[in-house]
């Protein structure tokens, strides 16, 4: 009697679980997903080119040395390159001395202590030392940045789907008001405060400031005309070296061994076939 109570007890509870999974499965189907505004109004990555990221293509030094410029004048103040270290820059184009002037003349200076009394210090950076951190630690970057947390830029073009068209996407795309649609339809989801609109964020509203706010913002050594696009698309392409600076060197291994195999493939047809050919000759003969 006991098994049989709790084997209707097991059925009715197996019969509540398939009632609430065929009306939720229902009620998804007919209504669908309720609309909100980030599925609404939330825009794709524009498209943009970048020279070296393709496999038969190098990067353009002289731009990568431009999004350092960019990077070094806007980006730094607030995000760091933990991963690069000052020598990479030798990859750029840039002479010996050029990097050890960078790295001496960089604002903020590494983080060191006194050998004589132990206390913490700075001093001037090597070009064996990575980029520091404009800030000593993740409470002092809140509190200078409404309570949001720069994050790292080494490795943005690889921790973001769409990678530097992110990235340029973001930097390019933002707007002074939301769109009047956005906000007849969604009463509720104008921007806060210390936000800014930016349909190109996940969520449309990010706490970064617009750090491209003019043309000529940066003057570029090798005379370019700096527009907002330019600066976004040249930035972004340093992005995309510093997440992968061996990227070239990947390519050309990849593409000397597809030739190798290519070969190796073509000799062993070829002596496949010769084999065959002489053990044919002999069977016929035979």
């Amino acid at each position: 009697m006991a098994r049989l109570i709790a084997f209707l007890v097991g059925l009715g509870f197996v019969l509540v679980l398939l009632v609430s999974f065929i009306s939720g499965a229902s009620t998804f189907v007919t209504e669908g997903k309720p609309e909100t505004a980030e599925h609404e109004f939330h825009l794709h990555p524009k498209e943009v080119s970048i020279a070296g990221l393709s496999a038969f293509s190098t990067f353009d030094r002289a731009q990568l040395q431009r999004g350092f410029q960019v990077y070094k004048e806007v980006c730094s103040g607030c995000h760091s390159l933990k991963y690069v270290s000052f020598r990479n820059l030798a990859d750029l184009g840039y002479s010996e001395a050029e990097v050890k002037a960078i790295a001496d003349q960089w604002a903020v200076q590494q983080a060191s202590v006194n050998p004589e009394t132990g206390e913490a210090a700075t001093r001037k950076n090597l070009p064996a030392d990575r980029f520091p951190s404009p800030y000593p630690n993740e409470v002092a970057a809140r509190a200078a940045n409404n309570n949001a947390n720069p994050p790292d830029l080494s490795l943005m073009t690889k921790a973001r789907h769409y990678g530097v068209a992110y990235v340029y996407s973001l930097l390019t795309g933002y707007q002074e008001q939301q769109p009047a649609e956005l906000l007849k339809k969604f009463p509720d989801a104008k921007t806060p405060e210390g936000l800014y609109y930016n349909p190109y964020f996940a969520n449309l509203n990010i706490a970064m400031p617009p750090p491209l706010v003019s043309d000529g913002q940066v003057t570029y050594a090798d005379g370019t005309n700096a527009s907002k696009e330019q600066m976004a698309k040249d930035v972004s392409a340093f992005l995309a070296w510093t997440a992968e600076p061996k990227l070239e060197r990947r390519h050309q291994t990849g593409i000397a061994v597809l030739i190798f195999l290519l070969v190796f493939t073509a000799l062993a047809y070829m002596s496949y076939q010769n084999i065959w050919a002489s053990k044919k000759g002999a069977l016929a003969q035979g």
